[in-house]
């Protein structure tokens, strides 16, 4: 078969991909280039500059399997790839010990000022008493993000003699006690706590702007900040403004918000480290890089299972579960935004209804691919989302029951957090069009079209909530598209679902939560 090589690629790679087919190397190619000449080839192989989108499917009438020499795929069109029925796939694990790598090296350049004491001893300065570091050993690392990468750099960093803590809400606590480990229930906990915290969180709307300037004072004024995961998730200009004004210590930056950019307010600072988005800038990364594409490029031409294949795959998905796959992931994203401190272990989903009489395994992984987007920091699929879970020692068990009292079908979600208490979440297919309706969020029936932007209060029913909520909304500029209560009795608990046309800046859910007494407010992007 044809396989065309669209971007650079280590020589491996092209290697290992030769021996069984014929390949063309053709990097550079312009759009309409590559629009002319795609129809020929069963594989296409990118890195991040060439796009891969609709049209090119379209035009790509032999095209069996896109494949990404790389972790991201932002390049890549998935949904228009399973329309035309074209695997698309790409190498996770080829970075995670360069990236590792790099963490350590910046964490401890970091402690012992070394970039900046290079700098001044090449200018002709001896500066030693200017940048004496600190000590690692006996110090507290808080990792936030405790996947493949932030595991590697916990290891690495507990031979350093190294305190460790943690922020993963879908870590089993006896997997994180194994490695050392301690599992703290909040990201404001760990920033309390730590003198280092390296960042290890994939980017999502909930993670976009996480560590602000709010929270940056949170930390000891001697903490230091690395980020190696990706860029947004640390506010830059906030950062910038914690090491001038001495609210920290010191930061290390690979990522940036921006890339590439020769422009952050943090370029020049003298208690700042950065480097251009190096984590994966190895010879051997980018060997494994390669030489994995390669291999499951030859999987997919070959009819064999892909394992890191990101859309799905082995067979057709029944028509009428297909509708609920979209649904199983929002009830997956919820469940996760709506627990503080994080699960058990255990979660049920539960098919009822109509639904119970298909195969619906599928949706399950949809429900656990959901789930796991908002804490993995490499691109959870439905084929590696099992093996992601039990990484983190989170088991699901499905249920079928054809019996459902109120719904045609439904899909429901359950889980205990770590403090012992149940919480449920619970969505259905209106027909005609199959409209989606969460109808129980926090254990409680509501009856709301789930949106992009979300907020939910949990709160004392009683007069004057709904105004107080809509007036602190209005008041931020905030739309609310739609908004529906939900209680089990009067002058109970009761839930509010609110649909928004933005997202809800956190300080004005923090606001609006205290002025109406709620126990809980949650600002969601599903």
């Amino acid at each position: 078969m044809r396989i065309l090589v669209a971007d650079p690629l280590a020589e491996a790679g092209v290697a290992a991909l030769a021996e069984q087919h014929d390949v063309d190397v053709k990097t550079g190619l312009s759009k309409d280039e590559l629009l002319e000449i795609v129809g020929a080839y069963d594989a296409v192989v990118v890195r991040s500059q060439t796009t891969i989108d609709a049209d090119v499917f379209a035009a790509a009438t032999n095209l069996k399997v896109v494949a990404r020499a790389g972790v991201g795929l932002d390049n890549v069109d998935v949904e228009a790839a399973t329309r035309h029925g074209v695997i698309v796939c790409n190498a996770p694990q080829s970075n995670i010990v360069s990236a590792a790598e790099h963490t350590v090296a910046l964490l401890l350049s970091l402690a012992r000022n070394i970039p900046q004491a290079h700098a001044a001893l090449v200018e002709g300065k001896w500066e030693r008493s200017k940048w004496s570091g600190t000590e690692l050993h006996d110090k507290t690392l808080g990792v936030l993000g405790l996947g493949r990468i932030g595991t590697l750099v916990a290891q690495r960093c507990h031979a350093f003699g190294m305190r460790l803590v943690a922020y993963d809400p879908f870590v089993a606590p006896e997997r994180a006690a194994r490695l050392g480990v301690e599992l703290v229930e909040t990201v404001d906990e760990v920033l309390r706590r730590a003198d280092f915290i390296t960042v290890h969180l994939p980017k999502t709307p909930e993670t976009v702007g996480l560590l602000d300037a709010e929270r940056l004072k949170l930390m000891k004024p001697t903490a230091r900040l690395l980020n190696v995961a990706r860029g947004g998730i640390v506010d830059e200009q906030a950062l910038a403004d914690a090491l001038r004004d001495g609210v920290i210590a010191g930061a290390a930056i690979d990522v940036f918000a921006s890339e590439p950019t020769t422009a952050s307010p943090l370029f020049g600072l003298a208690n700042a480290v950065v480097t251009p988005h190096l984590g994966a800038s190895t010879e051997e990364a980018q060997d494994k890089a390669g030489t994995q594409v390669a291999d499951y490029v030859n999987l997919a031409l070959a009819g064999e299972f892909v394992p890191s294949a990101v859309n799905v795959q082995g067979g057709p998905v029944d028509e009428d579960v297909k509708p609920f796959l979209p649904l199983g992931e929002k009830l997956g994203r919820l469940l996760t935004a709506l627990t503080d401190n994080g699960l058990a272990g255990d979660v049920t989903v539960e098919y009822c209804g109509q639904l119970a009489d298909h195969d619906a395994r599928v949706v399950g992984l949809s429900v656990l691919k959901g789930m796991l987007s908002a804490v993995a920091s490499e691109p959870v699929t439905y084929v590696n989302a099992p093996l992601l879970a039990d990484e983190r020692g989170l088991r699901v068990r499905e249920i079928s029951d054809p019996h459902s009292e109120d719904y045609v079908s439904l899909l429901r979600v359950s889980g205990a957090t770590r403090d012992g208490s149940a919480i449920r979440v619970a969505g259905t297919l209106l027909h005609p069009g199959a409209r989606e309706r969460l109808v129980e969020v926090w254990n409680t029936p509501v009856d709301v079209e789930p949106a992009a932007h979300m907020a939910f209060f949990r709160y004392e029913d009683r007069p004057g909530v709904v105004g107080t909520v809509g007036t602190g909304f209005g008041e931020a500029g905030v739309n609310i598209a739609a908004a529906q209560v939900g209680r089990a009795e009067a002058g109970g608990e009761a839930i509010m679902a609110l649909s928004l046309d933005d997202a809800v800046p956190r300080d004005v859910l923090e606001h609006i939560t205290t002025q109406i007494g709620a126990s809980e407010g949650r600002g969601i992007s599903l």
